[in-house]
């Protein structure tokens, strides 16, 4: 029997209750800021939103948002970011100030990428992205630099369900709730931490969202807020063995391309 979809019903009625329009309803020239037009100077037939990678692939700078797509390919509305992707039909975007999408599976990022006529990174591209030409083990350098990235945060499941993180609350249902987003210091804008920029020019590549990459396995990289070492440190953090169907609050992506001729 299949398992709910997680709604954002309850936290909607909250924000509407108190005279305010959530954020992922305010139009887009408020709800972010985008890089500049133009392809990337140094080569490589990238978009703006694209850096030009170890000479061989564009990779977005940011971590990807969601915009729905109408009937005949328009955009139709910001995607919520706390909301499972479902049947609905949506493209990745890159844009720095913008809420990533996480509560996705590494099928719906891929399909995400196709939309944007992306595709989703490998494990060599993204790593390429993050090490930059130095190929240093953290985005910024050879050694961690505490809250260069965002690695560090408050425990969404502690404060949503008012018990202490435990295998009992790790469940899918609860893993999937969509106040888990909400909660101050967990989940920042794209870009906003300033020195987690690779040589590459991508942001992010380690703690925010865990990123999917294309794997058959299923593996994320780069690590999320609460855990940027467990599973290797900087660049080199991966966890593996997810089903391609898997998703929860921390789970994010960025697309990949290869560069215009």
């Amino acid at each position: 029997m299949p398992r709910p979809e997680p709604t954002t019903s309850h936290v909607d009625r909250g924000a509407w209750s108190r005279g305010l329009r959530p954020w992922w309803l305010l139009p887009a020239s408020l709800a972010l800021t985008t890089v500049a037009a133009g392809a990337d100077e140094r080569g490589g037939g990238c978009p703006a939103e694209m850096a030009w990678v170890d000479g061989r692939v564009c990779v977005d700078r940011f971590e990807a948002h969601l915009v729905r797509v109408g009937p005949a390919g328009e955009d139709a509305g910001l995607h919520p970011p706390n909301e499972p992707i479902g049947t609905r039909r949506v493209r990745a975007v890159s844009a720095r100030g913008a809420r990533p999408q996480a509560y996705v599976s590494r099928d719906d990022a891929a399909q995400a990428c196709r939309e944007a006529h992306k595709r989703l990174c490998t494990a060599g591209e993204w790593l390429a992205a993050c090490r930059g030409p130095s190929k240093t083990r953290y985005p910024y350098g050879a050694r961690r630099r505490a809250g260069a990235c965002n690695d560090r945060g408050v425990e969404p499941l502690a404060r949503v369900l008012q018990r202490p993180a435990s295998p009992e609350t790790w469940g899918f249902d609860a893993m999937n709730d969509p106040r888990l987003y909400l909660v101050p210091g967990g989940v920042a804008r794209s870009g906003r931490f300033e020195r987690c920029q690779s040589e590459s020019g991508t942001f992010d590549m380690v703690g925010n969202l865990h990123e999917w990459t294309a794997e058959e396995g299923g593996s994320m990289r780069g690590g999320f807020f609460l855990d940027t070492s467990e599973l290797g440190e900087g660049c080199d953090y991966v966890a593996v063995g997810h089903d391609a169907k898997y998703r929860d609050y921390s789970t994010g992506f960025r697309c990949c391309a290869d560069p215009r001729p």
